[in-house]
């Protein structure tokens, strides 16, 4: 059984993975309105990725006969100047992201938890790619500057990248 305060705590991550999801489809369609199709396909793996993320808590929550409880979505950001920061958003989000894990790991090693600290590993080692990954893309843009050649190169390069099977 989970504690009252580490159910909350894990609604509220299944929530804002929820949000992560809605930002990264924010962040996809406005790709897709400046017609870089790369970017945009990127962006929507990692939304589909984020919902992954949604169902592991859920599943979790429910498997510790928990009682997973939604809340309201806000609305993400529309609006961006460049891809660069775009992806710079981005990173600073999976950051915030990693702090709210990292909090949540805290409060299962407090609460002697050992269940819940073990499901957290998976995603403590997923943060880790997750900001590698996107700080990658961030160093890119910041080297091609303004060169559209360049980006076309990296639009194109993002058009490969395929959602790994779920564990």
């Amino acid at each position: 059984m989970l504690t009252e305060s580490m159910q909350q705590a894990l609604n509220d991550q299944l929530n804002a993975e929820l949000y992560s999801s809605y930002l990264y489809l924010s962040m996809a369609a406005h790709f897709q309105s400046a017609d870089l199709a790369g970017m945009a396909h990127w962006m929507e793996l990692q939304a589909q990725e984020e919902l992954l993320h949604v169902k592991k808590y859920y599943d979790y929550i429910n498997d510790r006969h928990g009682r997973v409880l939604l809340g309201a979505v806000k609305g993400p950001k529309t609006e961006w100047d460049s891809p660069l920061q775009v992806f710079t958003e981005a990173l600073e989000h999976e950051k915030l992201v990693t702090s709210l894990i990292n909090g949540l790991v805290d409060l299962a090693g407090s609460q002697k938890d050992h269940s819940t600290h073990n499901f957290l590993q998976w995603f403590v080692a997923e943060q880790v790619e997750e900001e590698a990954t996107v700080a990658g893309i961030v160093g890119q843009l910041k080297i091609i500057k303004d060169n559209p050649g360049a980006l076309f190169m990296v639009d194109r390069e993002l058009t490969k990248r395929v959602v790994a099977p779920a564990i």
